[in-house]
């Protein structure tokens, strides 16, 4: 029996890993492996089947492979958890230069992280978390476009070839291309109803056919944008009607039907989720196409006032920018009070306190989000902010574009779009961690806030002018704040708020 067996159940995934990151494949691994012992060397096949856990290699193998890579065999045995970083351009493009992202947790050993066991594992935790089905699908569909960093050229290209690339698109161009996607609109009257004021703004109808809110004529931002998006389900799924309809904070089926109880998670589950944002994507692409887009974003510096000359909603602005921009480093929020997330976007990797499966009693005011909701009077002025986090040990620099507006039944809520400043002072060759230290140093000695030092904020002006986002050198001339990422442990020498006994 081998004797490897019961101490390398994380060796293959350490080998893949190891491999990956020094640019090798299967087949180039194994010619290296003949090159040292021809005789022992594995094959192609069997290397791949020593990483996805199927088979356990010889001592006499393992310190051959051991060998290719200068380490000594007892690296890859349990007894060593160390897990190298991926290959460059691997690793989530929210690291920044000289910090590696955490190692993402292999999926090994293979009988723990079998298909079979997980499952059967995910209703529980689901169940025990009171996540329901539509929620964790919803999540899954959002980390896989955090990791493609919001670039689906597929649906660009079906969104320009419908729309001719044309920006902007009036509500009568909006119409002709549903005439010419072979929809028909019908309207509806339907008041909002419930405590969270939900209104249902439309629904498809297969297999051609939108019913539209009536209430939407009277905003036609709005109302391009659901036509917009139910084009996008015809031409991308043929109107086969497995979209879920809209509602006013979102996709109106997203928690689940009333009653539903959370653990369990089905294909519709799935297929809803992905569906909604393929088809928001979709329309994104149709009103705001890439490089137009990317034009004006240029002439207008990134000002998200600017949404009105294209006829689109701030929400649909932000959300392109994180898309079209060449730089890759944005976050984007939509939250509701009282510290709801109904959208996530994180493609800086920036870490919340709160997400959009959960609300959060007891936010960090330093947050311009939740500082915003508790604040009507700010109503439809953006707000620009420096922010100083702490994660993992080490203090981080974001800038963030806040606005308190109302959705299609008058709900207040806040849209925030923002970046992570670290990548774009590394570019520029300024000593990022040296300046955000500084900026952090300044928050504490001001107790949580402070004004931006002369020489950060003149680095901080540079980025803006080299990325042209007109709202970072604002954020520059007002205060600082350090933002918390979680919520009961506040980084301030004073806690954000009193601590306040357990319930």
């Amino acid at each position: 029996m081998n004797t490897l067996i019961r101490r390398g159940h994380f060796l293959g995934s350490k080998l893949r890993a190891l491999r990956k990151r020094n640019n090798l494949t299967l087949d180039e691994l194994s010619a290296r492996c003949v090159a040292v012992d021809p005789r022992s060397a594995p094959s192609v096949s069997y290397l791949s089947m020593v990483e996805t856990g199927k088979r356990i290699p010889s001592a006499e193998m393992l310190e051959l492979l051991a060998g290719v890579f200068g380490r000594e065999p007892g690296w890859f045995l349990d007894q060593n958890t160390e897990v190298d970083p991926p290959a460059p351009g691997v690793a989530r493009a929210a690291s920044v230069a000289g910090r590696v992202a955490p190692a993402a947790m292999p999926l090994e050993p293979a009988f723990l992280f079998s298909k079979d066991l997980l499952q059967s594992a995910l209703p529980e935790l689901l169940s025990q978390t009171g996540t329901s089905g539509r929620q964790f699908a919803r999540l899954l569909v959002r980390v896989w476009q955090e990791n493609r960093q919001n670039d689906f050229p597929d649906i660009e290209r079906a969104a320009e070839a419908a729309g001719g690339r044309r920006m902007p698109l009036s509500l009568e161009d909006v119409l002709e291309i549903a005439r010419d996607a072979g929809l028909a609109i019908r309207w509806f009257d339907e008041e909002r109803a419930g405590p969270a004021r939900r209104m249902l703004r439309a629904r498809f109808e297969a297999p051609a056919t939108i019913l539209i809110n009536r209430k939407l004529r009277s905003q036609p931002e709005r109302l391009r944008y659901t036509l917009a998006f139910f084009v996008g389900h015809r031409i991308l799924h043929n109107g086969d009607g497995v979209v879920p309809p809209h509602s006013t904070a979102g996709v109106g089926l997203e928690d689940g039907g009333p009653g539903e109880a959370p653990g369990g998670m089905g294909p519709q589950d799935v297929l809803l989720a992905w569906r909604d944002f393929e088809c928001s994507a979709f329309a994104g692409a149709l009103l705001c196409p890439r490089q137009p887009f990317r034009q004006f974003l240029a002439r207008e510096s990134h000002d998200v006032r600017a949404c009105s000359k294209l006829g689109v909603t701030p929400a649909v602005m932000m959300r392109r920018m994180t898309a079209v921009s060449p730089y890759r480093h944005w976050h984007f929020f939509d939250g509701y009070p009282p510290g709801y997330l109904r959208a996530v976007y994180r493609g800086n990797g920036i870490p919340l306190p709160w997400g959009n499966m959960s609300r959060l009693p007891d936010p960090c005011p330093g947050w311009a989000v939740f500082r915003l909701l508790q604040q009507p009077a700010a109503e439809g002025t953006p707000v620009s902010q420096i922010s100083v986090m702490h994660d993992g040990g080490e203090p981080r620099l974001y800038c963030c574009h806040s606005l308190l507006t109302r959705d299609a039944a008058g709900s207040s809520h806040v849209l925030s779009v923002g970046i992570d400043l670290a990548p774009a002072l590394e570019a520029q060759a300024f000593d990022a961690r040296a300046l955000i230290a500084e900026m952090d140093a300044a928050c504490r000695r001001g107790g949580g806030s402070a004004a931006v030092p002369p020489a950060v904020a003149e680095k901080i002006r540079t980025v803006a002018h080299v990325l042209n986002i007109a709202w970072v050198a604002d954020a520059a001339a007002s205060p600082a704040s350090v933002i918390c990422p979680r919520s009961r442990t506040c980084p301030r020498q004073q806690p954000c708020l009193p601590h306040r006994p357990a319930s």
